[in-house]
């Protein structure tokens, strides 16, 4: 499988995973080849070489119905990127409150819960910021 971070870093995939993320929170269960065709405006031919990168990287899935292949999102690839990103937007600081509490020890199911907590609260945090940044605030 292809580095996630190399998946990622062509920007006709990105345009296709947005596009896919977006078509999902509208209640989208597959999105055509030729639906993202003519929403990118980029070839057939380039769509197709495009999903099979991202299908080989499961970032998306594929349904098959007749001749017609639907699309959708799998994002769970890009907690990698996750990981690697949250400790450069996560302040210095953030954990001492963690630190105070000292040999403390969480229930195993409880620690993971607390994790996917802190990891959505980073990532909202982000997403927040770069929605600031780009609004000029």
């Amino acid at each position: 499988m292809a580095d996630i971070f190399d998946v990622i870093a062509d920007g006709t995939r990105r345009e296709i995973l947005q596009l896919l993320l977006r078509r999902s929170s509208e209640g989208d269960t597959g999105t055509s080849v030729s639906q993202i065709v003519a929403d990118l405006g980029v070839s057939q031919p380039t769509v197709s070489k495009h999903l099979k990168v991202l299908r080989e990287s499961e970032l998306v899935s594929v349904r098959e119905e007749g001749q017609h292949r639907f699309y959708s999102l799998s994002p769970a690839p890009l907690e990698q990127v996750d990981d690697w990103l949250v400790p450069f937007f996560v302040e210095e600081g953030d954990f001492d409150d963690v630190a105070e509490l000292g040999a403390a020890q969480l229930p195993e199911s409880a620690a993971r819960a607390a994790e996917a907590v802190g990891r959505a609260a980073a990532s909202a945090k982000n997403v927040v910021q770069s929605a600031l940044k780009r609004l000029g605030a």
